[in-house]
This record gives structure tokens, C-alpha cells and sequence, in this order.
């Protein structure tokens, strides 16, 4: 059944026709068999070779916007019901992915040489008959999930009850680097932290780096910590301004079944990690005369202490607990260089969304076509040009489709942990995750490559393509610790995502800007983000191009890529 996203889109000029490549001349220009079936089955078959190597992209096959295409139509089909982690949907994707790179002539990189390194996971869903109760002098409240709460017992057992004092503190945050702390020594052990997601705000790049969001800011930082310090549960003042995103992102998010790591004998775990929304955390504070706005002026201030509410917090969390069998994708082509091969480039993307989840308008299926059926695309597509040079770069190259990114970036935090190539000889991290099929880019966004010394060659590449370096527009969402290049940063590889563009050739100014908005408050992490007939892949296919051209020439540099000196990735 076609579904329709709701969103005007029309194409920009300049793009090339359906089936013809980026950057070639006429004597080399392709056209998929006029089947309707993806290039991933018969179609591909018939593909032309590349026609010359590198470094010339013009004259070597080309990237073909058109192969991306039909590599997103595919992944974001209903057939696949939202690539859940976990279930029949997600499986086909993943099978799906690695038979694309076997034939693209990638060897398997997984485990006993397979395509495949398993994730071992726990999925926990959090039933609808959760319960979540204030009270302060005789006054109760009780709060409804989903449309007030939502969350998860990381005990990950069937049935969680837990009771204790609500503490408010702030942003939660205790980051000597920027003489802050919220805690100020005040003992949380077994107290229910009520706090807002995100910093405190500053223009000041020197204070939690100005605009740009920190790790410090990010909700999975604010759990770490409440847990460090030996908190029964932590729960999350909602409001749009500060996470970035709207409460239905949070209760598509976290109103299904969540991806853990096993935890180990004995491990502890928050009995509740959780969200309010605003309007419930008003209601809540007004048990003791407190209002939204007024704690969260006060956690802005440098000199805040915690307060203890007075509040009483009790709830009760029912899940459904199961073993999660899912997997990583990995293949390598190995570089050509006797001593260098040894070296890994590595391009990322993950390939799960959401699945099948709480119907929108009748549509229960979250397809994620743009979230991330286009970056996996693209993976295979960079595969697909990278497998049919005649001769390889230097060092080898790692592509890896993750798992589990929608819960928390999992599969590429337990690839980091279980790397299937040494950290150490790992050259870079080259990312893709959501980019926009709009027509034809004027910009691209690679937030995080100026941490690296990668950044100038990062400009003369752009340049190169005649594609300006656009500014993170919205760095007060903390991209960067979004997506799974932060798991392999966290280890010390150079990482970043080359992202989508913010302008668009042809449309008017602001064009890009105002499209990302609606699509965030639309269609991000619902079921209209779906593949549309009429989307326009030429910025997909430039942003495949900029990421091959960076890639080739990190896998011929003499030397491995570096974090800048004082950054915070800093090996």
C-alpha cells in the first residue's frame, strides 16, 4: 500500500535523470533495468562496471544517486515493517544489507567468518499499565503513561516497584572541566532525581562550549550519573525547547520496547529512567507551590544546591523482558598497501528504526525512510564503487551497518567495546544517518571534523565538489552524541557523520532550514517517514561522493588521522 508523507517537495535543477550517475562523462553513464524490482536483486546483475580508477570520480563508475534510491525504497518498504531490532523485519534488512556487500565484492568481517557480529541485547518493554504517583502532605497525584510519562526499570526485570523522595537538581550535571555541579556534595543515595535534559545555556564557547551541546547535556549522561551516584530513579522534565524535539518523539521513543545491554551478576541499575512531560511536572511541583519555569531559572545558576521536594515518589513497572537476537553487519575490502592494510577506514550507518508501533492516523508501521534507510543506502553504495576499483587505496576499509541505534546507539557502543579491528588502526570513523533527498545540495554539514586535523582536508574536498561547509544550525541538540559515530569517539577514533545539506540549489534561502523543521516536528520517528516517489537523491548521492573522496584520501595518507590537541576525544 503506497502511503503518502505529507511533505512538498519538489525538485531542484541540476540533478541527474533517473539511472544516470554523479560526475560522469557520457560514454560512462548507467541506467538500472526498467524492472521495479531494487538493484539489490536481478537489477544490480546488470550494473556497469567502473570504467577507470581513481582519483578522477568522473571516469571510475561513478556514484549513482539512482542505486541509492532504490536501496532506500527497499529498506523502508512495508515488507520490512520498520527494521525493528529483534524481530522478522529487522532480519530481513540485515540480510539484506550483507548480501549487498557480498556482491560488491566485500569479504565477510563478522564472526567465524560471517557477515554478522551479534549483539547481545535485552529488550524491555514497559506495559501500558504502568504507574507513576506523587503525594506531599495528603495531597496524591497519579500520572498517566504515555500521555504524562513514559520510561523504563533498567533492572531488566518483569516487575519493578520502587518508592523514595523526589531531589530536585538541576541539569544534573557535575563537569568540573566547566566549574559546575548540580550536586554540590549532597548525598541522592536512593532519592528519585527530578532534573531537566540538556545545560545550563551560554554564548560563552569556552562555557559547555557555548551554543553547541555537550555530552553533559545529553539524557543518556544525565542516567549514567544518577545512577554513579546511587539514585533509585531518574525522571526528566520534558519541554520542546530543551531536548530539541517534541513529546511525541519521547513517547515513540520510549513508549516500546528498548534495546539494553545484558547487565552483569550483581550489576546496578536505576529502578526507573524516565520522562514527564511539562505539563505533568507542573502538576507535580504545584504539590508544593513550585512551577516549571521557576526551577528551571534557578538551575541556570552556577550557585544552585538540590532541593529536596517534599514529594513522594512511588511507581510501579511492568515490562515484558526478553533475549534480543540481532546483529551488526560488517565486511571489509582490504587495502592493497603490504603494511597500511593492516589500517582500517571504517563507514557506518545503522540500519534499525523503530518497527511497528502505536498507529498514527492507521499507519502502524514506522518505515524510516530518510531515518536511516538513506545512510545504509549510501554504505552500499560507497561498497558497490569501492569494490570495483581496479586497484584498492592503501589501507583497508571497514564497512559496518549497526544495530540498535534508535535505543541508545547500542550495536555501534558494543562494536566499540568489540571492535572486529584494532581501535588503534583505526584511521576514521565516516558516518551517515538521515540525509535528505531534496534535490541538489549547495552545502554539507560534518559536525565534529573540526575536533580532528582532518578538518582542511575536509574543506578542500567540499571546495573540491563546489559544496560549501555549512555551520551545525541547530548545535543546541547535541547531534554529535546522537548518532553512532560517539561510540567509536568514545574510544578514541576520529569520528564524525557527514550529514545532510541545509541549502538546496534552486530552492530559495531558508528553504532547507524551514524543510528540516517540518520534517522534525512531522514526520521524525513517525510513521509518514516514509519513501516518497517523487524525492529528488542527487544531494544523497553528492553527500556518497564527498565521503568517498574523504575516505580514499585518508586510506592513502602516510600517517592516521588525530583528535586536535585538548579536545576532549583526544587519544
Amino acid at each position: 500500500m503506497l502511503k503518502t508523507i505529507g511533505l512538498a517537495v519538489i525538485k531542484g535543477p541540476g540533478g541527474p535523470p533517473a539511472g544516470q550517475t554523479l560526475g560522469q562523462t557520457a560514454s560512462f553513464r548507467q541506467t538500472a533495468p526498467e524492472t521495479g524490482v531494487s538493484p539489490g536483486f536481478a537489477g544490480i546483475l546488470a550494473l556497469l562496471v567502473m570504467a577507470a580508477a581513481w582519483p578522477v570520480l568522473a571516469q571510475d563508475g561513478g556514484i549513482s544517486a539512482e542505486r541509492i534510491r532504490e536501496h532506500t525504497r527497499f529498506l523502508s518498504s512495508d515488507l520490512l515493517e520498520g527494521r525493528g531490532v529483534g524481530v522478522r523485519g529487522g532480519e530481513i534488512a540485515a540480510e539484506y544489507i550483507a548480501t549487498q556487500l557480498a556482491l560488491a565484492g566485500a569479504k565477510p568481517a563478522g564472526d567465524n567468518g560471517t557477515y554478522y557480529q551479534k549483539v547481545p541485547l535485552v529488550g524491555i518493554e514497559t506495559e501500558h499499565g504502568a504507574t507513576l504517583d506523587a503525594s506531599s502532605k495528603g495531597v496524591g497525584l497519579g500520572l498517566r503513561w504515555g500521555d504524562d510519562f513514559v520510561g523504563v526499570s533498567e533492572t531488566q526485570l518483569p516487575d519493578t516497584r520502587f518508592e523514595g523522595d523526589a531531589v530536585f537538581v538541576g541539569h544534573g550535571i557535575a563537569a568540573p572541566e566547566f566549574k559546575w555541579d548540580d550536586y554540590k556534595g549532597v548525598d541522592v543515595t536512593g532519592k528519585v532525581l527530578i532534573m531537566f535534559t540538556n545545560e545550563p545555556p551560554s554564548n560563552d564557547p569556552k562555557f559547555f562550549d557555548g551554543r553547541a551541546l555537550t555530552y553533559y547535556g545529553r539524557w543518556v549522561y544525565k542516567y549514567e550519573e544518577a545512577l554513579r551516584r546511587g539514585a533509585k530513579a531518574c525522571i526528566l522534565i520534558h519541554t520542546t525547547e530543551t531536548a530539541s524535539y517534541g513529546w511525541d518523539v519521547v513517547r515513540n521513543s520510549w513508549g516500546r520496547e528498548a534495546p539494553f545491554v545484558k547487565l552483569e551478576p550483581g550489576a546496578k541499575a536505576l529502578s526507573f529512567a524516565g520522562w514527564i512531560t511539562r505539563d505533568a511536572a507542573g502538576r507535580f511541583l504545584a504539590l508544593v507551590g513550585r512551577n516549571v519555569d521557576e526551577l528551571l531559572k534557578e538551575s541556570e545558576r552556577s550557585d544552585f544546591r538540590p532541593i529536596e521536594l517534599g514529594i513522594q515518589v512511588r511507581g510501579h513497572i511492568p515490562a515484558k523482558v526478553r533475549q534480543l537476537e540481532t546483529r551488526n553487519v560488517a565486511a571489509v575490502i582490504p587495502g592493497s598497501d603490504p603494511k597500511l592494510k593492516d589500517e582500517y577506514i571504517i563507514y557506518s550507518a545503522h540500519w534499525d528504526h523503530l518497527g511497528i508501533g502505536t498507529p498514527v492516523g492507521g499507519d502502524a508501521i514506522y518505515n524510516g525512510a530518510i531515518d536511516n534507510a538513506t545512510g545504509c543506502a549510501i554504505l552500499l553504495e560507497l561498497a558497490r564503487a569501492w569494490g570495483a576499483l581496479p586497484r584498492k587505496p592503501k589501507r583497508s576499509v571497514l564497512f559496518l551497518s549497526v544495530t540498535a541505534e534508535e535505543g541508545g546507539l547500542k550495536g555501534s557502543e558494543y562494536y566499540a567495546a568489540h571492535p572486529l579491528v584494532p581501535v588503534a588502526k583505526t584511521a576514521v570513523d565516516l558516518n551517515f544517518d538521515a540525509l535528505y533527498p531534496w534535490g541538489r545540495a549547495a552545502n554539507v554539514v560534518i559536525t565534529g571534523a573540526e575536533r580532528t586535523n582532518l578538518y582542511p582536508l575536509a574543506q578542500q574536498i567540499a571546495k573540491r565538489l563546489d559544496l560549501a561547509i555549512a555551520e551545525d544550525a541547530k548545535p543546541e541538540a547535541g547531534h554529535y552524541f546522537r548518532s553512532d559515530h560517539f561510540s567509536m569517539a568514545r574510544v578514541g577514533i576520529p569520528a564524525f557523520s557527514i550529514g545532510h545539506a541545509t541549502e538546496f540549489a534552486g530552492k530559495p534561502a531558508g528553504f532547507g532550514e524551514q524543510a528540516d523543521r517540518e520534517y522534525v516536528s512531522k514526520h521524525y520517528h513517525q510513521p509518514s517517514d516514509e519513501f516518497q516517489s517523487d524525492w529528488d537523491f542527487t544531494a544523497l548521492g553528492q553527500a556518497a561522493e564527498y565521503g568517498w573522496l574523504l575516505g580514499m584520501d585518508i586510506a592513502n595518507q602516510d600517517r592516521l588521522p588525530e583528535w586536535r590537541p585538548g579536545d576532549a576525544f583526544h587519544r
